[in-house]
């Protein structure tokens, strides 16, 4: 057995009866659930549709996330996250660079590490480069006036920690911010890479060894480990090419708002919308939702 599950964005909720049932029908799905009016509903089918990525194109251009499943153990006990661009709307290095004066160049260099079309390792090394005697006090100026938390994301912490899952923040970025993101949103642990720093000014360098794709499928491995877990009792999620390893490691590996060379290697992929939709996927309604 399968579950689709069709989802908006909850800022403009606008997910149409109408084309939930006739997309039932279609598929001869069973009666259709509502996890949220107007934002969120899923079905059971008794098999995976031959049409699933034609369909799913369809609705992208109206504003509608399609994820089909196996309906059996959706419902995840660990959630192994990425931190830019996922659990936060930024990419911390890229806002350290504008404070430094060089935003465009690290960038650009950025959006092509996270396409895939550079090395994640050689590409990290580069962009800190540029940021070489910046001071340290830069940090917290930029968390305090530049990162802000991806919607849905305190929501989808609380909700699933309040149902027991474990939760780990895994980034390519730095401890600097993954310690605060972690505190803030409920995070059992994170793990990230160092600025070096020395005489309060940031030496240009990262300490080894660099956290990328890599380290994120073996933070997995450990954290599932030691929790005597699965691989398919997670729920990863991320949007950059360094982490495909882990996405395709966990039982659930979701794509949000993913660069496209990285979603077309994902089933699940959410480009509307936001860390609320990991909650409704696992088949969770909106009056669940904890911390909202």
């Amino acid at each position: 057995m399968f579950v689709a599950t069709l989802l908006t964005a909850p800022s403009k909720p606008s997910l149409d009866p109408a084309l939930v049932e006739s997309l039932r029908n279609a598929w001869g799905g069973g009666d259709a659930q509502w996890l949220a009016p107007d934002e969120a509903a899923e079905f059971s089918l008794s098999q995976m549709p031959d049409n699933r990525w034609d369909v799913w194109a369809d609705l992208q251009g109206m504003g509608v996330d399609l994820v089909i499943q196996p309906a059996e153990g959706r419902r995840k006990k660990m959630l192994l996250a990425d931190m830019d661009s996922t659990m936060i709307q930024q990419e911390c290095i890229d806002e350290l660079a504008d404070e430094a004066g060089v935003g465009e160049r690290v960038k650009d260099i950025t959006a092509r590490a996270m396409n895939g079309e550079l090395d994640f390792d050689g590409a990290l090394t580069e962009r800190v480069g540029l940021l070489k005697g910046l001071d340290e006090s830069v940090i917290a100026k930029v968390l305090a006036e530049r990162i802000t938390l991806m919607p849905g994301g305190r929501a989808l912490l609380a909700t699933m920690k309040a149902d027991g899952a474990y939760a780990a923040l895994v980034s390519g970025g730095f401890t600097a911010f993954t310690a605060k993101v972690a505190t803030e949103l409920g995070f059992d642990e994170n793990r990230a890479n160092t600025l070096l720093v020395a005489d309060g000014k940031l030496t240009g360098d990262v300490g080894r060894p660099i956290l990328g794709r890599e380290a994120k499928v073996q933070a997995l491995k450990e954290i599932t480990a030691r929790l005597g877990l699965s691989h398919d009792d997670v729920m990863a999620v991320g949007d950059g090419a360094n982490d495909l390893g882990m996405l395709g490691l966990a039982g659930a590996g979701v794509a949000l708002h993913a660069k496209p060379s990285v979603a077309a290697e994902c089933d699940l992929r959410i480009n509307h919308g936001d860390l609320t939709a990991l909650l409704y996927v696992q088949g969770y309604a909106k009056t669940e939702f904890v911390g909202i």
